[in-house]
């Protein structure tokens, strides 16, 4: 348990925190899924449109530091990868 002010109050902020990156984290992996399945699809646009959802819920979530960036960067290029196939 925590003794100090300081220490009481980095305890609630943690686990503010770790309810946020889990919450953002689960966003992450449904929109990756959702774009996995648009691309084993033949509708190029909606592939294109899941797959730019995905990767912007990836910039975000590189911003907030709840991935690391090199993460976010290796899906990001695989999408991509993907999307310039359909064209």
């Amino acid at each position: 348990m925590a003794n100090t002010k300081s220490a009481i109050k980095a305890a609630r902020k943690s686990l503010r925190n770790a309810a946020r990156n889990q919450a953002t984290k689960t966003r992450l992996k449904s929109l990756g899924k959702a774009a996995k399945k648009a691309t084993a699809g033949t509708d190029a646009e909606a592939s294109r449109a899941a797959a730019i959802a995905y990767i912007s819920a990836l910039d975000r979530a590189v911003k907030a530091n709840v991935i690391h960036r090199n993460a976010a960067s290796n899906h990001k290029a695989q999408y991509a990868k993907v999307i310039f196939a359909k064209k």
